[in-house]
């Protein structure tokens, strides 16, 4: 008899699972052949059974056999010998076993060591990741049951069925000229922003709007104004870019102008709704803060990721619709309205920073995907997304009001409240001490999810506030996860009227 596995010809079997709804067969048996070689299981020289063996050993067909050492000869795993069968190649490693003691150690660059620190817990704890908490008040979740998935489907696959060869070709950076004439117009329309088509570059979210943006304007070094507390995302992307940040006090108008530095390359501003405070940033601010940047020389980047939700008056206009100089850039997105998985923002740059920014976007990834750009263009030029955004408005606005009814019903003086003009999240501030850790826990304790203010800041607040984001949820659910709140929180309030908010 031969060496090695013809001694005991079963195991070979045993190293091939064969499933039902893994793949081809033949692919399965070259795949467990080829992990076998490469763990050691098969040693270098060892000859393996014939395909006529192996087929009766797994009981199947020989043909199948046969195209799986097809494919293992051509990728030289195994090597055939005229008369004598089939074995590893010799040119293999003895012992392919892999540990993570013997793993390869890379040497990172300094962004990709910046990256690696700064998105670990993001990656690990993000939004897309679920919690088994019955009453989540998550911040930065869409409200997706109202959105029209129906009719989205019939337009993208519309656009499908229509689309050219060429369409379905490599699509300009910037993006589609379609959509980018949709946003101009709706921004002109809803938020006042000074714009045309070709001042507006489509992203993949927002958060590669913030990639490009510190790709493009910031050096290693640079200094960049940032509002304290802050947006996670844009304090990793800013100091992953090497930014020296420099934070500057939010107070309940926002961030304070008089506060700003002597000099910064950059600021970053969320004006409509700070986050995550939730403070609205007054007309004079606005003013002053334009006159800063003039004055310095700094560029302003203009968050605006949930301005079309104001309860309280008309919505404020943009801070990009008050720039007299083209300073601001203003960025925005469609996963607070549409929904998240769709992955489309936008930039509004000025003139000057307009072919950089499309540069820069078609080196990191050519261009947003077309047919959902061209669906979106649609949604929009046909009307259908102002009329799912004031539905949007009444819905956010009703659990709003539910949920102050209920803080006040339940918390009542106990906490103060600041956010609850736009947006479609507040926080919470308890009046007292209290350890924010020790809050969380309580509340999950009896599931209902509430996050932290602390990790927001450059440095530690005082006093500990609760981000709850309102959009996800049933007005029912708003109301049952207040009342645990209370109770987890060891607040008893007894017969407050219901207000109005």
């Amino acid at each position: 008899m031969g060496r090695g596995i013809l001694k005991a010809p079963l195991p070979v079997a045993l190293l091939i699972p064969l499933s039902e709804g893994a793949g081809p067969l033949f692919r399965q048996v070259y795949l467990g052949l080829r992990q076998a070689i490469l763990s050691g299981s098969l040693r270098k020289g060892e000859r393996i059974p014939s395909t006529r063996e192996l087929a009766e050993q797994l009981g199947i067909s020989r043909t199948v056999v046969v195209l799986a050492y097809d494919q293992l000869l051509a990728e030289g795993f195994v090597v055939g010998r005229g008369g004598s069968g089939t074995y590893v190649a010799e040119s293999l490693e003895a012992d392919r076993a892999r540990s993570s003691a013997h793993l390869t150690r890379f040497r990172l660059s300094r962004y990709g060591a910046a990256v690696e620190r700064r998105a670990a817990d993001a990656l690990a704890q993000g939004p897309g990741v679920p919690r088994p908490l019955r009453y989540d008040f998550a911040s930065g979740r869409t409200e997706v049951e109202s959105f029209p998935f129906e009719l989205w489907r019939r337009m993208l696959l519309a656009n499908a069925r229509r689309a050219s060869l060429r369409e379905l070709d490599y699509g300009p950076a910037g993006g589609r000229l379609a959509l980018r004439e949709a946003i101009a117009a709706h921004l002109r329309r809803s938020r006042a922003v000074v714009c045309d088509p070709a001042q507006v570059i489509v992203v993949n979210g927002s958060q590669q709007g913030l990639d490009l943006v510190a790709r493009v304007l910031i050096e290693r070094g640079d200094a960049v104004a940032i509002e304290d507390p802050q947006y996670q995302g844009v304090r990793d992307a800013f100091l992953a870019a090497g930014a020296r940040l420099q934070p500057v006090e939010v107070d309940r108008d926002g961030l304070d102008p008089a506060r700003l530095p002597a000099r910064s390359r950059l600021v970053f501003v969320t004006p409509s709704h700070q986050f995550p405070t939730g403070a609205i940033l007054p007309l004079a601010r606005r003013l002053a803060l334009l006159k800063w940047a003039q004055r310095t020389g700094a560029v302003v980047l203009e968050d605006d990721y949930d301005g079309e939700f104001r309860y309280d008056g008309q919505a404020l206009e943009s801070l990009q619709g008050l720039d007299p100089e083209g300073r601001v850039i203003y960025s925005g997105t469609f996963s607070r309205t549409v929904f998240p998985a769709l992955r489309i923002g936008y930039l509004v740059v000025p003139r000057p920073l307009v072919h950089a920014f499309t540069a820069a976007k078609w080196i990191t990834d050519r261009h947003t995907p077309t047919l959902e750009q061209q669906t979106l263009a649609d949604f929009i030029a046909g009307g259908m997304y102002e009329r799912h955004l004031r539905r949007l408005r009444r819905r956010n606005a009703a659990r709003r009001r539910t949920l102050l009814e209920a803080i006040h019903k339940h918390l009542g003086d106990r906490v103060e409240v600041t956010g609850d003009g736009a947006g479609a999240h507040i926080v919470l501030w308890p009046r007292g001490r209290h350890s924010e850790e020790a809050l969380v826990r309580k509340a999950a304790a009896h599931s209902v999810g509430i996050y932290g203010v602390a990790k927001y800041f450059l440095h530690r607040p005082s006093p500990p506030g609760m981000v709850l984001g309102y959009a996800r949820l049933k007005e029912h659910e708003i109301r049952e996860g207040i009342r645990r709140l209370g109770e987890a929180l060891f607040i008893r309030v007894h017969s407050w009227p219901s207000q109005k908010a």
